[in-house]
């Protein structure tokens, strides 16, 4: 619990963070607020290929740009102390270094969960409010919009960690940042203009899985070899796998 504390006050008694939490609710309910204003647009909910406003659609923002600065937040945890020293000293005090990554990535794990679960209950009954109802507005709460929800909190407390790790991994800030952003919004997104020798690589990439799983009615970008839960426990696995690696490597490198 000593150990929680001080994660627990290192990450409260700094500005970013708290400038990261508003900006991801601000940025969440804003688009929130323009999907739902888009979705009475008579332009856009007409044609072959109309605006379907959806728990997808509503929380698009949370679970864009919205992760991304949860996965920043998490990285600097890491990386400052690195870049500061102030790592050497907490390890003085903690010999077991596992158990530092560990609870610092747990603690921003909840603090993340916490704000996403606002930002995205938050601009979704806030569209669903403004978009009232009508053929192009699909946003009832069946299981489909509740897995919506629920899963991108999940994917934030999972992206948290996984941050930490790459934070942990790297000890850089720009570098961590630099591939926290990239990664999933790039890199992931190439391979789909390579035809299908892109896509059969595609569903194997763990940004894919998670919004494979985020996704209300399916996948439509490529053909997984499994549902939506099965892309939620691939991400879940692939987060495990990186954080012990980062783990094995905090313990026999130098602080």
């Amino acid at each position: 619990m000593g150990v929680v504390a001080a994660e627990r006050i290192k990450l409260t008694s700094t500005r970013s963070p708290w400038w990261c939490a508003a900006l991801v609710i601000v940025l969440g309910l804003g688009i929130g607020i323009l999907m739902a204003v888009l979705s009475n647009d008579t332009e856009a909910t007409q044609g072959t290929d109309p605006f379907i406003l959806s728990a997808t659609t509503a929380t698009g923002g949370v679970s864009g740009f919205g992760v991304m600065i949860v996965m920043i937040m998490a990285a600097l945890t890491v990386t400052t102390e690195y870049r500061f020293g102030v790592i050497r000293t907490t390890f003085q005090a903690i010999p077991n270094r596992a158990k530092v990554i560990s609870v610092k990535a747990a603690v921003v794990a909840v603090v993340a969960a916490v704000v996403v679960a606002i930002a995205a209950f938050g601009a979704f009954f806030l569209a669903k409010g403004i978009a009232g109802s009508g053929p192009t507005i699909r946003m009832g709460l069946d299981e489909a919009t509740w897995r919506v929800l629920y899963g991108v909190v999940l994917y934030a407390a999972l992206a948290a960690v996984l941050a930490v790790a790459v934070g942990a991994l790297l000890r850089q800030t720009a570098a961590a940042i630099a591939l926290v952003v990239l990664w999933p919004l790039v890199i992931e997104q190439l391979f789909l203009l390579f035809g299908d020798i892109g896509k059969d690589i595609y569903v194997w990439l763990p940004f894919a899985n998670i919004n494979h799983f985020l996704s209300a009615h399916g996948s439509t970008t490529a053909d997984f070899h499994w549902g939506p839960w099965g892309g939620l426990v691939y991400f879940v696995v692939f987060t495990a796998i990186v954080f012990a690696i980062s783990l094995g490597l905090v313990n026999k490198r130098d602080a």
